[in-house]
């Protein structure tokens, strides 16, 4: 998948070409709807061929479009994943993938790559990282790209071999054992700073794996969750949740459910929190756009650091749309789609268009 890095990259680079854009819903598991996808492909390039008609670029289309149908010949009765994207010139092709969410059927020839159904996409990039701890052992999933799989196991084990002076007498003696401690009591303190070791070990772990921006998801005993779920929030404040109900029985479809549920929370939070900003930020004259209006005025003035659309803005106004992705992406802005109670809320308070911005005028 591309990050938006590189969908900014791109978008840069090819903005003075004409580039064939390919979105296709993949979502479909009908068998009575074998193969409906070519006819959906068939009809939204009709559309995009006309316009290289109108334009008078026929043979510059035809090119690019027998390079993104090349690489969907691989597919047969249904586009694996829930959508496809596929970006391609008359000399080359620059993108053609599979995607973790669903996309609008629609086919473009225009100047540059139309990005803005892409954006959806880009939640995928960052990590869900699920966690299940006991005082024994831990595990750890990582959902990003709509793929879910073990990364690592670690367990209080590997530490024991490092334990052999906790709470030992050093003085000669002619019995073994701890001093002071009946063999019941050793053996627990052996576990516990068994268990604070891999607590340590597990937090460093984590934090690497879900970098600036994933979520972490804590299952496992209570007693255990909670310490750990203390120190990550250390350093991670507002992306740990903590799922009492997950455990190691649980099958990898159970994780996989509840790792896309968390990554569907944190989304929800997130834009949440980016909406109190925007919305603060326009109603004291600070660093925020709401309306169309003050929203197309800072993307011209070059301002915008975080663009915020509704979904519904962008199905009613899908030219716009891609116009205001394009500013944002040209001036290394980030761009957040909003769906669900978020996607609403726009709706009402900025006619679904918003933004946060570098700096006021």
């Amino acid at each position: 998948m591309l990050t938006r890095e590189k969908l900014s990259s791109l978008y840069r680079k090819y903005c003075e070409q004409k580039v064939l854009s390919i979105y296709l819903d993949a979502d479909e598991h009908d068998p009575a709807k074998r193969r409906a996808w070519r006819r959906t492909l068939d009809r939204v390039l009709d559309h995009a061929r006309s316009m290289a008609d109108q334009a008078g670029d026929r043979a510059a289309f035809d090119r690019a479009e027998a390079r993104l149908k090349t690489d969907l010949r691989q597919y047969d009765a249904f586009l694996p994943d829930r959508g496809w994207a596929g970006f391609a010139t008359a000399d080359e092709l620059l993108c053609a993938e599979t995607l973790p969410v669903t996309m609008p059927d629609l086919a473009c020839w225009e100047d540059g790559l139309r990005a803005a159904p892409y954006v959806r996409a880009l939640r995928q990039t960052i990590p869900v990282i699920t966690v299940l701890v006991d005082s024994r052992q831990a595990r750890l999933y990582r959902y990003r790209h709509g793929d879910f799989g073990e990364v690592t196991s670690i367990s209080a084990d590997t530490f024991f071999g490092d334990l052999s002076d906790v709470n030992m007498s050093k003085r000669a003696t002619t019995h073994s054992g701890v001093r002071g401690l009946t063999d019941t009591d050793a053996a627990r303190r052996f576990e516990e700073v068994g268990t604070e070791r891999l607590l340590k070990s597990l937090t460093e772990t984590v934090r690497d794996e879900a970098g600036g921006y994933g979520t972490v998801l804590v299952g496992g005993p209570a007693e255990v969750t909670a310490q750990l779920v203390q120190r990550l929030r250390r350093q991670m404040d507002g992306r740990v949740i903590e799922d009492p109900s997950l455990d190691f029985h649980m099958s990898h479809a159970e994780l996989r459910l509840a790792a896309e549920q968390a990554a569907a929370k944190a989304t929800r939070s997130r834009q949440d929190s980016l909406l109190d900003q925007v919305v603060n930020l326009a109603a004291s004259g600070g660093r925020g756009a709401l309306g169309r209006q003050a929203t197309l005025d800072a993307l011209d003035e070059r301002r915008v650091e975080m663009l915020l659309l509704s979904r519904q803005f962008t199905a009613d106004h899908a030219e716009l749309a891609d116009m205001c992705v394009g500013a944002a992406l040209e001036q290394d802005a980030e761009v957040e789609e909003c769906g669900d109670e978020p996607g609403l809320r726009l709706d009402r308070e900025g006619a679904g268009i918003g933004a946060r911005l570098r700096f006021t005028t």
